[in-house]
């Protein structure tokens, strides 16, 4: 659609190029054998249903942001959510989602233009898709939130997740030294990731209340940085869709900074039995429309008792014994 593509005519306005990453996944989602591609997703989006069902209430009807082939509604069941619209900005990846004992519904748009009227939903999730925001107080990430807020229903919630700062840190490190030695200086070849401080500032400002955020981390081990980069390029990277897509990405990195690389790889992060880790931190984040039934916070000022009086808390029990 023209909407997809409608911020991807220049490097001013996003950091990233969406035409480009609407062509990724769309590659991505006609590779063959794609289960062996994504169990990083499918771990993440059981953990994103375990949220789900920590809330004590049935959806009537809930939207998954950037569903893939549908990682959230597989581990989703009828009790908890009664209907679910898949949006994906890759058609490909719609075409081909697991299976799920709720009724789904597949709608292709980007997450920047959802195509729903106000107030629509009672749940909406997004598992992974924010991989690549960079800039969260930046106008293009709050955008996606406020679409998000806007087709929310009041007393209605967000639940996402996507990926921290710390995420391929090992790589990253290995190959930034790495390039400094033999080039002189580095280019980003990993998207770049958000810190957990801008979550709650970021979800404030799109209008969410009672916040929650929270965050993990699933390591992976491989026998080398070669390896790390065959997987992240075949399958989570490729696979997933989710290529580093920056404006000023570099096209390819040299032999002799991949030697390096792997060496320092080695060196700096490598397991007793010779293997290297591969570290993905998620952050987890929880927001509500308001909605006068919520609990709100008291008026400032209106405390009955100091905390100051926390202190004499012993006292007054030993003589209530007494």
């Amino acid at each position: 659609s023209p909407a997809a593509d409608a911020s991807s005519g220049s490097g001013a306005l996003s950091p990233f190029d969406r035409r480009l990453k609407r062509k990724q996944k769309n590659w991505a989602a006609l590779q063959a054998e794609p289960a062996k591609c994504d169990y990083l997703r499918e771990e993440v989006g059981s953990r994103m249903a375990d949220r789900v069902f920590d809330i004590p209430r049935t959806f009537p009807i809930a939207l998954d942001v950037g569903s893939g082939r549908g990682y959230i509604a597989q581990h989703l069941t009828k009790e908890t959510v009664e209907k679910l619209i898949q949006v994906d900005i890759a058609e490909n990846a719609l075409k081909n989602t697991v299976e799920s004992e709720i009724p789904t519904f597949n709608v292709v748009a980007d997450e920047e233009f959802l195509p729903f009227k106000e107030d629509t939903f009672d749940l909406v999730l997004s598992s992974l898709r924010y991989a690549l925001i960079v800039y969260l107080l930046f106008i293009f990430s709050l955008k996606m939130l406020n679409n998000i807020h806007r087709v929310l229903k009041p007393d209605g919630v967000f639940i996402g997740a996507m990926f921290g700062g710390d995420t391929l840190y090992e790589l990253r490190c290995s190959l930034q030294l790495a390039e400094l030695e033999r080039e002189g200086g580095f280019s980003p070849h990993v998207s770049p990731f958000t810190a957990v401080s801008d979550l709650g500032h970021l979800l404030s400002r799109a209008g969410f209340n009672t916040l929650t955020v929270d965050t993990d981390e699933i390591q992976v081990n491989y026998p080398g940085l070669f390896e790390v980069m065959e997987d992240l390029q075949g399958k989570y990277v490729l696979c997933m869709g989710e290529s580093n897509c920056s404006w000023n990405r570099k096209p390819l990195l040299h032999r002799e900074t991949m030697l390096a690389a792997a060496a320092i790889y080695q060196e700096m992060y490598g397991n007793s039995d010779g293997s290297v880790p591969a570290t993905f931190q998620i952050y987890y984040m929880i927001g509500w429309k308001f909605h006068e039934s919520q609990a709100r916070p008291a008026q400032r000022g209106s405390a009955t008792v100091s905390l100051g009086d926390l202190a004499k808390i012993d006292g007054l029990l030993s003589r209530g014994k007494k």
